[in-house]
């Protein structure tokens, strides 16, 4: 017979609060590839509008260019992408026995490099539509 241990209730929000850089980690990189499989299906509805034909295809490019919103999900996609691209490295490199010490400044400086990517980024996003 196993023995059962007392793990504290599940529901204790206020445990966060104990979450080292690691756990940060885990949980961003977790949301981030949730993120990036949910935009996937995404990108393959908006590049199955060119079965349609050229034309509905620019059409939709040209419709969801325009709006400002769609500038701000790019923005954010961008960030999501970022992140999880250098946090994977991040990983491998922890993987490969490189950094173990430093684990937790990595991190950080995977946040801070994806904050100054995304920062210099959004003039670019939020210029407007490029025009042919």
């Amino acid at each position: 017979m196993s023995q059962s241990y007392n793990r504290g209730t599940v529901e204790d929000f206020g445990r966060w609060r104990e979450f080292s850089a690691g756990m940060w980690a885990w949980i961003f990189h977790k949301f981030t590839g949730w993120v990036l499989v949910g935009y996937l299906f995404t990108h393959i509805a908006v590049l199955s509008t060119s079965l349609g034909g050229a034309e509905l295809y620019t059409s939709t490019l040209q419709g969801l260019e325009a709006l400002l919103v769609v500038r701000f999900l790019e923005i954010g996609l961008l960030a999501v992408a970022v992140f999880h691209i250098l946090n994977g490295v991040r990983l491998l490199m922890v993987d490969l026995g490189v950094g173990l010490e430093s684990q937790d400044k990595s991190f950080y400086a995977s946040m801070l490099l994806t904050g100054a990517i995304v920062v210099a980024s959004i003039p670019t996003f939020l210029g407007g539509p490029l025009t042919a």
